[in-house]
């Protein structure tokens, strides 16, 4: 993938990050930034369970939206800023894990539009396991009041 030079992004992603209150509530991560990927990680905490005892799909949903949403901020000006527009989500198996790693990549970066592909997985005993996965459409913007950085 081809990006503009965007200055110290890294230094812009994670202060953003830094501003998110979703993530410091549910006791995310930024664990790595690269120009188009992303990845957040969070542990296992009872309090993000839905009955079952396992992660709640809102919760894998909100990490997985950071992660393209901060996967596509990588690749645009430090001008700029992202929303999302747009994502659909499948999970794939239960989140059961010790610890939950969320990756986002861009898969389509542009000037207005940018996708982006997720995954999650779960961390534990063995090998990692998949447990969902996202696209998701973010909206580059530039210049609208109250949205910044």
């Amino acid at each position: 993938m081809t990006v503009a030079d965007n200055g110290d992004f890294r230094t812009r992603i994670r202060t953003s990050f830094d501003r998110q209150a979703a993530m410091a509530t549910i006791g995310a991560e930024l664990t790595r930034v690269e120009h188009g990927t992303v990845e957040i990680e969070l542990p296992f905490d009872m309090k993000l369970t839905q009955q079952h005892g396992i992660l709640h799909a809102g919760i894998i949903a909100a990490a997985l939206d950071s992660a393209c949403g901060f996967a596509a901020y990588s690749v645009i000006d430090p001008s700029a800023s992202i929303l999302t527009i747009e994502f659909k989500i499948n999970l794939m198996s239960p989140g059961r894990g010790e610890r939950f790693l969320f990756r986002g990549d861009v898969t389509k970066p542009g000037t207005t539009i940018i996708v982006a592909d997720g995954r999650g997985y779960a961390i534990g005993d063995g090998p990692a396991k998949l447990i969902a996965s996202m696209t998701g459409t973010m909206m580059v913007i530039r210049g609208r009041e109250g949205i910044s950085g």
